[in-house]
């Protein structure tokens, strides 16, 4: 292919990418102390997480039973069903103890160096980790590191935290001692799976920004970033992990809970996205259905910004909630107006400069039988750069739609995340310095609304969220600059 048009290609893909915002992985471990084979339960775990990261994925499991103890692994770039087939998971069978990840970078670098889960050699052992979040602190603890003889073979903060917990086991009675010592010196995100010789970790920050839960399946124990990865495998919902606390799972099959990092309830920070758009709608977190959290984002919406129509719409999947949301409340019916192509991959080629809207075309057609002659409200989870709600509507219009009402179930992104959001830098917002009706004359709709401000605390059913992203009001101190692009998960 010729570079020139190659490049071009990659920035196409690039900006219509970054339209929709991605999480930035998912986590998944399991201990049977009396099974055997876990492999095929991390495989199916991930996929079940695919969502929350599809450009690298990876397993490690051992067999605490044997005397060694050997850690096998296998990780590549791609989505799960392209990582790994039959052949390298039989690789991967005999292990009664795993963790898994999937990720996706939000900056910099995506190589297979990076992949996780992590898997260190060390004087105690073996550590396997896998991290969701991120670090707002990673450039001092990785130059401390370093100054004492770190070596890295990544450039993302799992490996600082990785770190960090190997050296203080050499100087504790055991690994949970070593994990809240490291977690002391950790300011961010992190939701980790942690794999030692003999017990199965799980850890959530203080904040609680990013979701983690714990399930048992027989005599197996497991941790899972959603609930909907514990349905996929046959386990049963146990609980959530608290924020701040450490739950570890023995080799004697009993769960054991340290919660001396826990902090009241008023003080934590739960990511708010998470109820708009990142979980799965299947999936429960902290007592609330992200189901229902969307289903009211959608009445909201039609209570606080109603118009006359004849058609509520979404743009799928990930609109299709608050949609019916929307329709319940203002009676207005519901239905389906943007055909998805389910075949379409995350890497397909993108058309050039100058057939931009063929990218929006191969994922979405119009059904024009729904919309022709009809007055339509839109409902899309977010609008982030506004491209693609802007082509959009203009199918809807080419399609006969008489008039076209955008409703957005978030408030307008405003802010930079640096906890594990993939939002672009404030200059790369579409309302960023502009008004309410400059967006809606940007994108074509004959009315904008958003989600209000006020509105998030129904969503999460009062639980303290972080919501920086619009309102600027970071529960953590932000780095004085963005790190993103220099230590990226």
């Amino acid at each position: 292919m010729n570079e020139a048009l190659e490049q071009e290609q990659q920035e196409e893909m690039a900006g219509q990418e970054c339209e929709k915002l991605r999480e930035e992985c998912g986590v998944f471990g399991i201990y049977d102390p009396e099974g055997s084979d876990v492999a095929q339960s991390i495989y199916y775990g991930l996929l079940a997480l695919q969502h929350r990261g599809q450009e690298s994925c990876g397993i490690a499991v051992s067999d605490t039973r044997g005397p060694k103890r050997r850690v096998l692994s296998h990780k590549g770039m791609g989505l799960v069903n392209e990582v790994f087939d039959k052949d390298n998971l039989q690789k991967l069978a005999g292990g009664n103890l795993g963790v898994g990840h999937v990720r996706y970078s939000t900056a910099g670098s995506s190589t297979i160096e990076n992949a996780q889960p992590l898997v260190l050699n060390y004087i105690k052992g073996v550590l396997g980790l896998a991290h969701n979040g991120n670090l707002v602190n990673t450039p001092r603890l990785r130059q401390e590191l370093a100054r004492t003889g770190a070596i890295f073979q990544t450039t993302i903060d799992s490996e600082v935290i990785a770190y960090h917990i190997a050296r203080e086991r050499v100087n504790t009675s055991c690994v949970e001692d070593a994990v809240a010592r490291a977690m002391k010196k950790l300011k961010g995100a992190y939701s980790l799976v942690i794999m030692s010789p003999r017990k199965l970790i799980g850890v959530r920050d203080p904040q609680g920004f990013r979701p983690l839960c714990l399930g048992r399946r027989g005599s197996a124990w497991l941790f899972a970033s959603e609930s909907c990865a514990l349905d996929t495998v046959g386990a049963e919902f146990v609980r959530d992990v608290e924020p701040g606390e450490i739950v570890t799972i023995t080799k004697e099959g009993e769960v054991l809970s340290d919660r001396r990092l826990c902090r009241p309830a008023e003080k934590q920070s739960r990511c708010i996205f998470e109820y708009i758009y990142f979980s799965r709608p299947d999936s429960i977190s902290d007592g609330v259905s992200m189901y229902k959290s969307r289903l009211t984002a959608g009445a909201c919406l039609a209570k606080d910004s109603p118009v006359e129509a004849d058609l509520v719409v979404s743009i799928p999947d990930s609109g299709n909630s608050a949609a019916m949301g929307y329709s319940r409340e203002s009676g207005i019916p519901y239905g389906t107006a943007l055909i998805k192509n389910g075949y379409v991959g995350r890497t397909f080629i993108k058309p050039g400069q100058k057939s931009r809207e063929s990218g929006v075309r191969v994922k979405l057609n119009v059904l024009r039988e729904a919309v022709a002659g009809k007055r339509i409200i839109m409902i899309d989870d977010s609008i982030v750069r506004g491209t693609t709600s802007n082509r959009i509507v203009t199918m809807l219009r080419e399609a006969g739609a008489k008039e076209v009402h955008m409703r957005v179930a978030a408030p307008p992104f405003l802010h930079p995340c640096y906890f594990g959001t993939d939002i672009p830098s404030e200059d790369q917002l579409i309302a960023h310095n502009r008004t309410v009706e400059e967006i809606r004359q940007i994108i074509g709709a004959d009315s904008l609304a958003f989600l209000r401000v006020e509105r998030l605390p129904e969503l999460a059913e009062g639980l303290p969220c972080c919501d920086a992203c619009f309102t600027g009001n970071y529960p953590v101190a932000p780095p004085a600059e963005d790190i993103r692009g220099e230590y990226d998960r």
